[in-house]
């Protein structure tokens, strides 16, 4: 753990934000722009580079442990951590140890349970509040070491009428009221609950969230005796079966699940994702809480776990299920807050993430993915504005068809995985170029955004995702 003082270094509170993104934009700009003023047997050169070096990367991430997670049936750990006996990643960590901690067969009984918080911020959710809390009432945990917090932050449907309901059936649920404008978005209202509650570790759901009876008892032994900070169990989707848009979400879970435990197994990071993550208090308040100054509180938290030297990973089974976003309207709005909170993170604490408080592995593997999910698309856009303008071809093609390509690659092995939640949608033909082409929203998303946060003042607004009550069956 790092000192009181590396703690307020660590500390993000969007400084300077806007310039720094304007720095970002000419940067991404001019290296978008300047290959077309090379002599044009050269003017590829800097594309396939980056795609040599930053595909190899992303190939290698992605191919990382086994096609296939464990069954519920099998009694043996699973393949990448048999696969991984003698290796070990950035800080000296065996690769069977984050193997098995990320792909759990069997898990044994604590002698002593924890006490465990399960905390929601919940505004307007009147279509899901009532199924949450018969889930969290049906979990096999010690009774008296279970509570609930709900946080209804100022909601103006039946929620507060719901909850007040609720309690009667429910001894271990707390309701905390905020006022609707009592600011932080849900960093503020999670907060709340926060200084309220006491248990040691912290559950945090969204409201949509459903998680199945055993949930915590097959979590909390893996966190406790795997020594890690943070557990983020994979997202699935409940409404797959929707339409096109939430079929294309619910790979896009099980591909971006595949990447984060590929880049921990090298020796990178693995972040958190909001919903259905697990949290250890001690770590949560040396880090200051959920951060009030950032539009997505769980990207905010995985840097600053990270530079406090806390270990987290993600669980492919069993995962948290929730709704996706059913609408082109409503995914827009989400994507510009995911994408804005993923940029100002990494220019509230670069000098952190450059420090030698990080691994080298770590390092590399920020320094990958940054490129990828952020610059990539701002050069693309640099590039193209530049070829209409000059009357010349795109020159960093070879870099995007290679994103495209690994991506394809990781869709496949993600769906081709075991899920105990909803079933994953079959990695066909279709459903690859279907998934291809729904990632190309980040070529818009991105810029949009960059362009956006380097112009205009921020102004931190709760933008939440609307639930419909989509219903899944869930066995213990």
């Amino acid at each position: 753990m790092t000192s009181n003082g590396d703690r307020v270094l660590a500390a993000g509170t969007g400084d300077r934000r806007r310039g720094k993104t304007a720095l970002f934009v000419v940067a991404c700009g001019c290296a978008g722009a300047a290959p077309h003023w090379l002599d044009p047997s050269r003017s590829l050169i800097p594309s396939l580079t980056l795609a040599l070096v930053l595909g190899g990367y992303s190939l290698s991430t992605t191919l990382r442990g086994s096609d296939e997670s464990a069954s519920p049936a099998s009694s043996e750990p699973a393949t990448d951590a048999t696969d991984a006996t003698d290796a070990t990643d950035g800080d000296g960590t065996s690769l069977t140890e984050t193997a098995l901690a990320a792909e759990p067969a069997v898990v044994e009984s604590l002698a002593s349970w924890p006490n465990v918080d399960v905390v929601v911020a919940a505004r307007d959710e009147e279509a899901v509040v009532a199924r949450l809390m018969e889930r969290l009432g049906a979990l096999r945990y010690p009774a008296d070491q279970l509570t609930t917090w709900i946080v209804d932050d100022g909601s103006e449907d039946k929620t507060p009428d719901l909850l007040d309901e609720l309690k009667p059936q429910y001894p271990n649920l707390n309701v905390i009221r905020r006022q609707r404008n009592a600011g932080g978005g849900k960093s503020g209202a999670l907060n709340a609950a926060l200084a309220q509650s006491s248990g040691e570790w912290i559950l945090v759901l969204d409201a949509d969230g459903q998680i199945s009876d055993d949930q915590l008892e097959r979590l909390i032994p893996i966190a406790v005796m795997g020594d890690w900070s943070g557990v983020q169990m994979r997202k699935a989707v409940t409404n797959a079966d929707t339409n096109l848009l939430t079929r294309v979400q619910a790979v896009e879970m099980a591909f971006d699940a595949l990447i984060q435990q590929g880049r921990l197994l090298g020796g990178g990071v693995s972040e958190l994702r909001g919903n259905g993550q697990l949290l250890r208090r001690d770590v949560l308040e040396a880090c200051g809480g959920f951060n009030e100054d950032t539009v997505t509180d769980d990207l905010d938290l995985s840097f600053r776990f990270l530079l406090q030297g806390a270990r987290t990973t993600l669980l492919w089974n069993p995962p948290v299920r929730e709704e996706a976003v059913e609408t082109i309207s409503a995914l827009w709005k989400q994507r510009q807050r995911w994408a804005e909170g993923g940029l100002q993170r990494f220019f509230d604490y670069w000098p952190g993430l450059l420090s030698n408080r990080l691994t080298v592995g770590q390092r590399r593997d920020l320094a990958c993915f940054f490129l990828l999910q952020y610059a990539l698309p701002v050069l693309s856009f640099a590039d193209l504005v530049t070829s209409v303008f000059t009357r010349s071809s795109p020159v960093y093609w070879p870099l995007s068809i290679v994103a495209f390509g690994v991506s394809g690659v990781a869709y496949w092995r993600g769906c081709r995985r075991f899920s105990e939640g909803p079933a994953l949608p079959q990695p066909n033909p279709f459903s690859l170029l279907l998934g291809i082409a729904y990632l190309s929203h980040w070529f818009f998303v991105i810029p949009w955004v960059t362009l956006r946060m380097a112009v205009l003042p921020k102004r931190l607004v709760w933008a939440k995702t609307t639930h419909r009550g989509h219903e899944e069956t869930v066995k213990a």
